[in-house]
Formats: C-alpha cells, sequence, structure tokens
C-alpha cells in the first residue's frame, strides 16, 4: 500500500464523517419538528455507507445514501398543539436527542482520527521527498 492508498482512504473517512455530521445536525435541528413537506412528523435520517474494495484490499469507504427511518414514533398528549389528532396526541420525530449527541461525539472523534492519520502519511511524504533529495 502507497502513501497515496493511505491519504484516499483517510480523505473517504473525512468524506463520510462529514456527512455524517451533516445528518446528525439536521437530526437535532428536527427534534420537535412534527409537520413536514411530506406530511406528518419528521422521519430521523441516517448515512448508508460501504467499504470501497479492490483487489481484495479496503480504498476507503463511499456514501451510498442516506435512509429514513420509518418505526418509533412517540405520541405526546399536548391538546393546544396545532398538529393534535381529535384525541389531543401529537406523534413526534422518531429523534433521540442523547443518541444522536452519542452519534456527533463519535463522528466527530473519527473525523479527527481520520484528519491525524492524513497529517501522518502527509508528513511521512514530505520525509520521503526531502530523503531523495539529499
Amino acid at each position: 500500500m502507497s502513501v497515496f492508498n493511505s491519504m484516499n482512504i483517510s480523505a473517504t473517512g473525512l468524506t463520510l464523517e462529514r456527512m455524517k455530521l451533516d445528518t446528525i445536525s439536521s437530526n437535532i435541528a428536527n427534534v420537535n419538528t412534527t409537520r413536514t413537506e411530506e406530511g406528518g412528523p419528521y422521519k430521523r435520517k441516517e448515512v448508508v455507507f460501504e467499504e470501497i474494495v479492490k483487489d481484495q484490499m479496503s480504498m476507503g469507504v463511499k456514501v451510498t445514501g442516506i435512509s429514513q427511518d420509518e418505526g418509533n414514533f412517540t405520541r405526546v398528549y399536548n391538546p393546544e398543539h396545532p398538529d393534535a389528532d381529535a384525541e389531543g396526541y401529537v406523534t413526534m420525530p422518531n429523534v433521540n436527542l442523547l443518541e444522536e449527541m452519542v452519534g456527533l461525539i463519535e463522528a466527530q472523534r473519527t473525523y479527527e482520527a481520520n484528519a491525524t492519520a492524513l497529517k501522518a502519511s502527509k508528513g511521512m511524504l514530505n520525509k520521503a521527498l526531502e530523503i531523495s533529495k539529499g
């Protein structure tokens, strides 16, 4: 594996984690959104990705899409809410703020790890160029 491969792997990891951070931020921003353009409450989103494999070697990851979580909406009794049903219940998004915060911290740490690995690869490449001048 060359230095360029390791840089590419780190770069794809950075791209994935950035997409996860954006998606989690959207989930957190919509934790109380009970009405969307599609109708009904906001549905939690999650990044779908897969490993890039070439010649039986991992070459990084790629985002393949963003999926919507269709289940586990909660109903909260709030008869004054404009989206309350006839019984006074409001269907709330299936976003768990605690889980999103844990996912946010995980994505941040993974992003930092990929950035550190990319910086190390860059340092090794610079040292190799210095040695070849010599």
